[in-house]
């Protein structure tokens, strides 16, 4: 599903250059649940961001069920990004001042479905998580499971099949973190493929395949 050969990323901040990646080749087949691993400022989430199409290589090629992605125009990319890959936070980044049930209709307003259509996907999305009775509630109403729960199902609803996890239980207590792997290892049963980054290895283990990064290389 996903291959990527010598990607590299650089960035520039006037006299200062930063190589973020340096020569990164992976593959990840459809369906595979995959953790990388590594330290504060080692990479993972540039090369998450790259995976996800919100951020481009400085070098290399990246080729997702055969489009290479590198050379895509923006138009493109942004229905890449709409259509095949969704997004966890560890932030949650729900909007503070909208309903769960809103939240969670947002990714499928950019997709210009009728009102009837994302109302029966967002009940569906929410039975499925557990949260039904917390859709008309404001985030700052819910405990952080449910907020969680709340951007999973966000992130679920758009039917994308890739699940990119950026530190998905960095603000959750152990509990609630458990339950939270335990519904993206659900979700990688179901079909769905799962990429998350992380610096904890409990977490890593719910895994099918661990990589580690350091200083912007990748290893197995």
């Amino acid at each position: 599903m996903i291959q990527l050969a010598h990607i590299s990323k650089i960035y520039r901040f006037g006299d200062t250059v930063t190589e973020a990646l340096r020569d990164v080749s992976l593959t990840i087949e459809q369906g595979e649940f995959t953790a990388i691993m590594g330290a504060s400022g080692s990479g993972k989430t540039t090369l998450l961001n790259i995976l996800g199409c919100m951020d481009t290589a400085t070098s290399g090629s990246y080729v997702l069920d055969h489009t290479n992605i590198t050379q895509l125009k923006a138009a493109e990319l942004d229905k890449v990004r709409r259509h095949r890959i969704t997004f966890v936070f560890q932030n949650f980044a729900l909007m503070d001042r909208y309903s769960a049930y809103d939240n969670i209709e947002l990714p499928l307003l950019n997709q210009k479905l009728p009102h009837a259509e994302r109302r029966k996907r967002v009940l569906q999305t929410a039975r499925q998580l557990g949260i039904e009775s917390q859709l008309g509630k404001l985030p700052r109403q819910m405990s952080g499971g449910q907020q969680q729960r709340t951007a999973i199902a966000r992130a679920l609803v758009s039917g994308a099949d890739i699940i990119l996890a950026d530190e998905p239980t960095g603000a959750l207590d152990k509990k609630t973190g458990i339950e939270l792997m335990e519904i993206l290892t659900r979700l990688n049963a179901e079909g769905k493929t799962v990429i998350l980054v992380t610096h904890d290895a409990d977490v890593a283990g719910y895994a099918d395949r661990i990589l580690t990064i350091s200083d912007g290389e990748l290893v197995e």
